[in-house]
């Protein structure tokens, strides 16, 4: 991986994205994703279709990026959103 390719990497920042996962009656399984247009994984269960749009959604971003193509919005947003988070700490 060129440095360059690798700095505009390490700059997106890490989203979650829907997924949608249907079983067919052949016992395969069928993962989209209303976010990453394209993202497509077939498997043998629910679980191998997560890991594959995991590789595969990387994958598009990667390309996208390397390429200068205009980011879906998922990922657009997560490179300029404030992160708000709720920390417990317990009263001692």
């Amino acid at each position: 991986m060129s440095p360059k390719r690798h700095e505009r990497l390490a700059r997106a920042d890490e989203v979650a994205i829907r997924l949608r996962i249907r079983r067919f009656r052949e016992g395969v399984y069928l993962a989209t994703s209303p976010d990453v247009p394209g993202l497509v994984a077939e498997g043998r269960s629910p679980v191998e279709c997560v890991e594959i749009c995991q590789r595969l959604a990387r994958q598009m971003l990667e390309v996208w990026l390397e390429n200068g193509d205009p980011l879906p919005p998922v990922f657009a947003k997560a490179r300029s959103a404030l992160r708000e988070l709720l920390l417990p700490v317990s009263n001692l």
